[in-house]
């Protein structure tokens, strides 16, 4: 029993984990390159977008060890990647022109909507029945409505609690669907990062 709330408070975490780091991806790139295009003319962007361009592969290897780490799903080992010599422009221009990094931005940055729909899966699998069990108190303090019903009486809100102790089982299993489908798609990021490095 304690090793299957183990493995649900995880998969709690992971989803939430994943909201979080879809979050930070979105708003550093989305802040990074534009900061860093904005103000290449002025050579103070150059070091900045040539630092954004070449985190790819520490975030992709950084979701790769997180999957492994809350849902034991492995994915293929991720190779080293050597820093481009020669001057900061010759850098810049390497990275600027390397396909994986925006490969690996665009597949990063998408983990946001990902993590928006774990957001409200969370609140919907994991939230929801603590709130429908604790109807039969709550349904006297506030107004509470349950499929287009409102729970006036003690009746109706044990009806609610029932249903959920039935979405207490549900919604984890739920949960764990979806925390399998987000592993796959890290698995898919790192296998994609990984074909386009050894092709080169």
């Amino acid at each position: 029993m304690n090793q299957i709330i183990r493995k649900h408070m995880r998969n709690f975490c992971f989803l939430l984990l994943t909201f979080a780091t879809g979050l930070f991806y979105l708003c550093f790139y989305l802040v990074g390159i534009t900061l860093g295009i904005a103000m290449a003319f002025t050579l103070v962007g150059l070091p900045i977008l040539s630092y954004v361009l070449s985190t790819t592969s520490r975030f992709v290897q950084y979701e790769r060890i997180q999957t492994k780490i809350y849902t034991d799903i492995s994915t293929c080992d991720m190779p080293s990647r050597s820093r481009t010599q020669g001057s900061l422009w010759e850098q810049v221009k390497m990275e600027f022109l390397d396909a994986r990094n925006w490969k690996a931005i665009f597949w990063l940055m998408l983990k946001f909507v990902i993590g928006l729909v774990c957001l409200i899966c969370i609140v919907l699998f994991y939230v929801a029945p603590f709130i429908f069990l604790l109807a039969p108190v709550m349904y006297l303090w506030i107004d509470l409505t349950f499929v287009g019903m409102e729970i006036r009486t003690f009746g109706a809100s044990l009806l609610v609690m029932l249903a959920g102790v039935l979405y207490l089982w549900i919604g984890p299993y739920l949960g764990s669907i979806l925390v399998k489908w987000v592993g796959g798609y890290t698995r898919r990021i790192v296998g994609s990062f990984v074909r386009n490095q050894k092709r080169e």
